[in-house]
């Protein structure tokens, strides 16, 4: 099948420049990070291939995965296996109606959002932290040299008990929609995860005989946390807020 038109080259060089989810020369790896991190089933970025300077490779989230597939431009366009677009909008707005390619556990990937290249993020937190680079064997300035910081954070907060109103410290996780927390920061199984899907608000809270305390409200239940300092907390604050409003974007 082919959707080639008469596109200039000048035309379709003109177009790349102004997508707003082409990446340049984002690195597979931070293709991955940021995808895994920030994105969704079906996030897709476009970023130049080491294949020559008329290869790209898209890159979409596909579940807990991230697939890469190359896309070739030509003087008519741009070539995807036997099938060729007048521009890469068309090639996206193919691929939205019909699965991408099957993975290999049989998973449709279906092009849903694109991953933008300026991202929305604090630009005040602690750490990154890059679950990709321990799985590659990568270090993180491999990783995020170029790239947009990611949505993740980790440190220790104290914790008040939902039945006990003891306080007792925890190290806690922040990756994706997922906020952890566990016994110490050398365990490996998390005492509870929580879903920031369904947590309304994150805010300041001053009724608690400590300072630098903030709470998470969820319907069941309000957990309220304290930090070292009143910067650790606002960082907390800020980057959870930005989760949330990410959230209800998605909605």
């Amino acid at each position: 099948m082919s959707f080639s038109s008469g596109a200039s080259v000048e035309y379709v060089s003109d177009e790349l420049e102004t997508l707003g989810w082409y990446h340049g020369n984002l690195s597979r790896h931070a293709a991955e990070a940021l995808l895994l991190s920030n994105g969704t089933d079906g996030s897709y970025l476009l970023r130049n291939s080491n294949e020559g300077p008329d290869c790209f490779a898209l890159s979409v989230r596909a579940k807990d995965s991230v697939k890469h597939f190359q896309v070739t431009r030509r003087d008519n366009g741009y070539a995807f296996g036997f099938n060729e677009f007048a521009t890469l909008q068309d090639f996206v707005n193919h691929f939205a109606n019909q699965p991408l390619l099957g993975s290999d556990t049989g998973t449709l990937i279906v092009l849903k959002s694109p991953y933008p290249l300026c991202v929305e993020e604090p630009s005040i937190y602690e750490s990154v932290r890059v679950h990709t680079a321990i799985q590659t064997g990568r270090t993180e300035n491999d990783l995020v040299a170029n790239a947009p910081s990611l949505g993740t954070k980790e440190g220790y907060l104290v914790k008040q008990g939902a039945v006990v109103k003891s306080w007792k410290q925890r190290w806690f996780t922040l990756n994706r929609n997922e906020l952890k927390y566990f016994r110490d920061k050398m365990c490996e199984e998390p005492i509870r995860t929580l879903d920031l899907r369904a947590c309304s608000a994150v805010q300041f809270d001053y009724s608690q005989d400590r300072v630098n305390c903030f709470c998470l409200v969820f319907p069941k239940r309000t957990f309220y946390l304290c930090a070292k300092t009143g910067v650790e907390a606002d960082e907390w604050i800020k980057i959870l807020r930005w989760k949330l409003s990410q959230i209800r974007k998605g909605r």
